[in-house]
């Protein structure tokens, strides 16, 4: 009885499924190998007739990548050749007026060219005269160079375009028109054009300063802030942008403020500790040394054609600007881990809620740019990292999109960039056992 008890007992464990089979299941072990893999990525390798601009492509990888536990930004190579100024960043121009030319009339000055540039600027006193400077990159004293030249520029195409007004006007007598036509030869000659704007840059302070040799001056900058709304307004390409409260055009980067700043003389700066007697007339002078050889620091003197003028004077109360965009951030579509804030702003939603304007999972990584046009630089290991749990099946593609905090595309133009996309996998274990016999 015993015997067929125990035998009954054991058939009851013997499955009733025929379990042979030549393809055995090999049980999981439940271990994984932590595997990395790596892709290189150039952007010449997009589809150049659908992307023909490099700062935002999408890319097939060689094959899929399977079981990805996280991945992150290995290393990288970009070109830097941004432009600090630009149209599209909005700080190519500035305005001015001359508010007090000076009066030759009062100082017994019969020139004819004197007398009519009087009479154009005291009509037009309340004007704003606009300059736009070149797109790129400047150091402080390419940028004063080209102020300088801008300014007197701008005037002198203004007094021409009066002068040939006035020839026209047939209004005017014979003999009125024979001034102007004076007057516009002598302008044309050599030396004969408006000169008397200098700008120019203190290495120590790291300022800027504004003078001019003749005439009072403002410098407009609150129309800087009218203009750059309305080419916001005409711009479609701004539309995607946050708003910017620092950048807020060349009168910013140069250090001025959003106010407007009007000149100063002897007469209305008061004491003024950067101001110096020249041949008894007070003028500014940087004593740390001499900006151009041999003028001991006096940068700005009196015109020795107009009798009795006076130099009048801003300088910029801020340090220059110039060094462009610190980050770029880098958007992967479908794996961005980075929440990124956004500049203030007074709309509806900030003021109604308490909830912040910022974004979630804005962006796959953050770069910085560690020098100034034109260079190429290199850089690796970014800290974050995009991680999912369970572990993304599988990714082929890559949307790729390069921009800054504001949301501007960067503008590679013709030059390659590269960088290593680090994947993190999880590769399945085979159990395996050791069953053989040691000799």
């Amino acid at each position: 009885m015993f015997s067929s008890y125990e035998g009954e007992n054991n058939n009851s464990l013997t499955s009733r499924f025929n379990t042979n089979t030549s393809h055995p299941l090999i049980p999981n072990s439940q271990n994984y190998i932590y595997y990395h893999k790596f892709v290189s990525i150039h952007s010449e390798d997009r589809n150049i007739l659908k992307y023909p601009e490099s700062s935002e492509f999408e890319i097939e990888m060689p094959e899929d990548i399977l079981n990805v536990v996280s991945l992150r930004l290995s290393e990288w190579t970009f070109p830097c050749n941004y432009n600090t100024f630009s149209l599209l960043n909005g700080n190519v121009s500035m305005t001015f007026k001359i508010n007090n030319p000076y009066n030759p009339i009062l100082n017994g000055i019969t020139d004819i060219l004197s007398l009519k540039i009087f009479e154009f600027l005291n009509i037009n006193k309340d004007n704003n005269y606009a300059i736009i400077i070149q797109d790129g990159f400047y150091n402080p004293v390419q940028i004063v160079n080209e102020l300088t030249n801008k300014f007197n520029n701008i005037v002198t195409i203004q007094l021409e375009v009066y002068f040939i007004e006035k020839i026209n006007d047939p209004n005017l007598s014979p003999l009125e028109k024979a001034e102007y036509i004076d007057a516009l030869n002598l302008l044309n000659a050599p030396g004969g054009s408006y000169a008397n704007f200098v700008i120019v840059y203190n290495s120590v302070s790291q300022k800027i300063w504004f003078g001019n040799i003749s005439d009072g001056f403002i410098l407009t900058n609150d129309t800087q802030v009218i203009r750059s709304k309305l080419i916001d307004d005409f711009i479609c390409i701004t539309k995607q942008q946050a708003p910017d409260f620092s950048d807020w055009g060349l009168p910013g980067n140069l250090g001025l403020s959003r106010l407007n700043n009007e000149s100063v003389n002897s007469i209305t700066a008061g004491n003024f500790t950067e101001s110096a007697y020249y041949k008894g007339i007070i003028v500014p002078r940087f004593y740390f040394g001499s900006y151009v050889s041999g003028d001991n620091g006096f940068w700005l003197l009196p015109n020795p054609k107009l009798p009795n003028s006076k130099v009048n004077w801003i300088q910029a109360p801020y340090k220059i600007n110039f060094m462009g965009p610190s980050h770029i951030y880098m958007e992967l579509e479908g794996q961005n881990c980075i929440d990124e804030t956004q500049p203030y702003n007074v709309s509806d939603f900030t003021v109604k809620t308490n909830g912040t304007n910022g974004i979630v999972n804005s962006s796959f990584a953050k770069i910085p740019i560690p020098t100034t046009p034109l260079s190429q630089w290199f850089d690796r290991e970014s800290l974050p990292y995009k991680f999912y749990y369970p572990p993304a099946e599988r990714i082929r593609k890559l949307k790729i999109k390069l921009r800054y905090h504001n949301g501007q595309l960067v503008n590679f133009g013709v030059f390659n960039y590269s960088f290593t996309i680090e994947f993190k996998l999880l590769l399945p274990n085979i159990n395996r056992e050791y069953n053989g016999k040691h000799y």
